[in-house]
């Protein structure tokens, strides 16, 4: 048995059988047992491997978190047992990974009015502002156009198309307060914008879209409390005849080069929540997720468009995105929780508790199962892992307002949007652990 070098405040403390595992073959150590002081923590923890690993040298030391059955140690081992009703008399296998680095502020960009929604593709960041208007950014902060068209504050986006090549062109669709859903196409070399065609059918601000996988469906939810899907193939839908004064001004507003712009309607439409629907993703080729404002989270069957389960909650639900890794669902709340969902299971997971008001928005690394990010109206976005509970891995600090939308699209970017007129970009460090 290895004995830890012993000190005098130490001598009356009961102490711990402990063996350290990695799955990190770079990192690994003995798993020969050692007897701890119950009071160590991570710190305490770190020096063991590390005199192991670094035989004394750590000057370029790698930091790690322990982890105890599954959960990251935040504590002391004593209490972290006590917490967790682990017996302290069998030997306590604790896993160590790399520590997560600590996000690097990069930029500020500035706009000219709340930033309500982010989302990045491959090198390009999309912005929606209140003032009416998209921006499309390049990560190395160049702005290539400001796109008109919405008369009201622009609340959702996402992307349809997006190949590197600046030759491909590359779609998009944005949702407003003014009620329409429009559906854009880039050609980068040209710098020209188009708008393919507008989306009309909600009684409501069109306040969250969601794409499917290959790009030809489209689920849009608005406050109007209806959840309405769209086709983006043209041999599916007709336009809507005959035209209104308010068709004809948004035609008018849009038309582009001569080009006539279309107006379609849903092939679907989904009544069932009692408020406002704040968000929706695709979890399947035929299955939706969507929150309300009613304090529920809906499934719903697109193939036969009724409702398959019902999740509920004790406030509004704000925001939800699914990992593409885990098929685990996050939810934003106003009771200032996040919460991790398993659908297939009806179960809830883990409550993170931290943010100190209405928490807006939230979404998963695409490279690490267990990491995620919330955006909160304090002003903070904060960065999780699924396995520490009590405490985010880092604060993500210097919007200087509310914060309304995070994005982690692009592997290497967090990214976060705020009423303060301000799109800030952190930069990641991957690790997978």
């Amino acid at each position: 048995m290895i004995m830890a070098e012993p000190m005098a405040s130490m001598e009356h403390q009961q102490h711990l059988q402990i063996t350290f595992f990695t799955k990190q073959a770079q990192y690994s150590i003995p798993d020969a047992p050692y007897s701890l002081p119950s009071s160590f923590g991570s710190q305490e923890l770190n020096g063991i491997v590390h005199s192991v690993l670094y035989e004394g040298a750590t000057k370029d030391a790698v930091d790690f978190d322990f982890l105890i059955d599954g959960e990251f140690l935040r504590t002391s081992l004593e209490t972290h047992l006590e917490d967790k009703n682990i017996s302290a008399e069998n030997v306590i296998e604790v896993e160590y990974v790399e520590r997560a680095a600590a996000p690097r502020p990069e930029t500020s960009l500035a706009h000219d009015d709340w930033v309500s929604c982010v989302r990045g593709s491959n090198d390009l960041i999309l912005c929606g502002c209140y003032d009416n208007t998209l921006r499309l950014w390049t990560r190395d902060e160049k702005c290539l156009t400001t796109i008109p068209g919405h008369t009201g504050p622009v609340k959702c986006l996402a992307w349809l198309k997006h190949e590197e090549s600046d030759e491909s062109p590359c779609m998009f669709v944005s949702g407003s307060h003014d009620q329409t859903l429009f559906v854009w196409r880039y050609q980068r070399s040209s710098n020209n914008i188009d708008c393919v065609f507008a989306c009309k059918g909600h009684a409501g601000s069109v306040d969250c879209v969601a794409v499917n996988q290959d790009g030809e469906r489209i689920v849009t939810g608005s406050w109007d409390k209806m959840i309405k899907l769209w086709s983006t193939v043209e041999s599916e839908v007709g336009n809507q005849d005959p035209e209104d004064e308010e068709e004809s001004r948004i035609k008018k507003k849009l038309k582009s080069s001569g080009q006539k712009v279309s107006l379609r309607v849903p092939l679907v439409t989904l009544a069932g929540h009692k408020e406002a629907v704040s968000s929706a993703t695709w979890i399947s080729s035929s299955s939706i997720c969507t929150s309300s404002w009613d304090h529920t989270l809906r499934v719903w069957d697109m193939t036969t468009s009724q409702p398959t389960a019902v999740c509920e909650g004790s406030k509004a639900f704000f925001s939800i995105a699914q990992s593409p890794l885990s098929n685990l669902i996050v939810s934003a709340s106003a009771d200032r929780h996040v919460r991790l969902h398993d659908l297939r299971t009806k179960e809830m997971k883990g409550t993170y508790t931290s943010h100190t008001a209405w928490v807006s928005s939230v979404d998963w690394s695409k490279n690490n199962e267990h990491l995620f990010i919330s955006g909160s109206h304090d002003m903070v976005t904060k960065l999780w892992d699924v396995r520490s509970s009590k405490a985010p891995l880092y604060n993500l600090v210097g919007q200087e307002d509310k914060v309304l939308a995070v994005d982690w699209s692009i592997p290497d970017l967090l990214l976060s949007g705020g009423a303060d007129n301000q799109l800030k970009i952190f930069n990641y460090k991957q690790t997978v652990n």
